[in-house]
Formats: structure tokens, sequence, C-alpha cells
């Protein structure tokens, strides 16, 4: 018969590995909502507009933004009259379906304020009227929604805006969409 041997007793051993990496995923995890928070209050973003004194007192098409949305309208009709748009001269920022999916019938141009003068220049592109939404935007863009009944752009548009003499007006400011190679102006 085997005689029964005494088994030594465990060591009493501190596992370092759990607490270590419990204490660096809350460090992470701190670190993380700082960051975050830091980023969301604290915006480095240009100014959306730019004060320009507008030469010759009038506005033309290569001064404003416009965003060109699909209320309803045939399908591919926002491509359609971007394509249209940027050939006149107009910086076109976005194309897609109305962001809040409404239906609009004819045409709603919003920007700034109802009357402002790149409200305006864009109402000269299309054809019959036109409802006019003032949603105090600062970047001074318009939107430009098409719906069902939409009538079509002008055969003869127009091509600037005549402003009181000495205008100055906050314009969109236009980034490049491609990245400038370095060394080069990009003026």
């Amino acid at each position: 018969m085997s005689a029964l041997q005494v088994q030594p007793r465990p060591h009493s051993r501190i596992h370092w590995r759990t607490p270590i990496t419990m204490v660096t995923l809350l460090a992470v995890l701190v670190g993380g909502a700082w960051w975050g928070w830091e980023s969301l209050t604290e915006s480095n973003a240009g100014p959306s507009c730019v004060d320009a004194k507008m030469a010759n007192d009038r506005l033309t098409p290569k001064q404003v933004t416009v965003n060109v949305y699909n209320g309803g309208a045939k399908a591919g009709t926002a491509s359609a009259i971007s394509k249209v748009l940027t050939k006149s001269g107009f910086h076109v920022g976005k194309i897609a379906n109305e962001p809040n999916g409404n239906k609009v019938t004819g045409v709603e141009l919003r920007g700034t304020t109802t009357n402002g003068p790149e409200m305006n220049l864009v109402a000269g592109q299309v054809k019959g009227k036109l409802k006019a939404v003032a949603d105090s935007r600062p970047d001074h863009s318009v939107d430009l929604v098409v719906g069902v009944g939409y009538p079509g752009l002008r055969d003869k548009p127009v091509q600037s805006i005549a402003l009181p003499k000495d205008t100055t007006l906050c314009l969109p400011s236009i980034k490049p969409t491609q990245p400038i190679p370095s060394g080069q102006n990009p003026n």
C-alpha cells in the first residue's frame, strides 16, 4: 500500500495580470471620454462664410453655393440640375434626396433670408413660381429642392444680381474638393 503523503500547501501568489489589465483599460476609457468631450466642445472648424466686397456691385454664380435636393421629382432630376448649374458657374455643394424626406410640390428655395441676393440669383435659374423659406443658416448657401411639378430651368437664366454700391456680402467659404499638393499656391 502506498503511504499517504502530505501535500504541500499552495503558495499564496498574487496574480498581477488582471488588476494591471483593468487599470489599463480604465485609463484608455477615461482618455477616450476626455478626447471625445474636447472634440465635441471645441470646434476647430473654419468660418462658414467670409465677408467679401462685391466687385462691380454684382453677385455672380461663381460666388454662390447651391445644394440640390430631390423632394419628389423624377429620379435623377437633382443630378441633372446640378450639372446645368455647374456649367452656369455655381458651386454645387450637395446632391441628394431631400434631407428630411419631405415631398415638395414645384420648387422650394431655402436660405438665410427669403429675399437675399443669393436666393434671388438661384431663383433666376428656375422657371415658374418658387416657395422661399428662410432658415437663418450661417453659411449663406442655398438649397434648391425640386418636387412633383418641377417646371424646369430657364432657357435664359439670370447671369448676375445687381447690388447697392459698396455692398459687402457674407459668401460661403468654398473649399477645394481635392487637396492642394504641398508647395503649391492655392491661388
